[in-house]
């Protein structure tokens, strides 16, 4: 069973889960597995639920869009067997100044790129 309520899902956000779901019931997978699928690839397409109230309707489409190709090249990069630290040197150095400032790190907004990223795997 799927975690969390799907009201905020669109008709079509919704007809499309169901779909992927059979095709991966198709395929041999668990009910409960194919349906979590299902929403999880919902969720990386769209961004969440769409009507009002969503979590969708926060970012504008092409924020949206920014986050999940940024979280799709990280996956990419996890898979081919890059470490965790060594994708830093991929996100950007807004995205680092982002997780330099949640680890309170002195002198960030001084620092270069590769400063940054040196500076976030001592912290690590």
């Amino acid at each position: 069973m799927t975690r969390g309520s799907k009201e905020k899902y669109t008709e079509k956000q919704k007809s499309k889960a169901e779909h992927i779901e059979q095709s991966y019931e198709r395929k041999g997978v668990p009910e409960e597995e194919a349906e979590a699928r299902a929403w999880a690839t919902v969720n990386k397409q769209s961004g969440g639920g769409n009507r009002q109230g969503g979590s969708g309707k926060e970012k504008p489409a092409q924020a949206k869009a920014h986050s999940r190709s940024g979280s799709a090249e990280r996956a990419a990069a996890s898979r081919k067997g890059v470490p965790r630290a060594a994708s830093l040197k991929e996100e950007t150095k807004d995205e680092l100044m982002k997780k330099a400032r949640s680890r309170n790190i002195a002198g960030r907004s001084t620092m270069r790129k590769q400063e940054l990223i040196e500076a976030l795997q001592k912290a690590s």
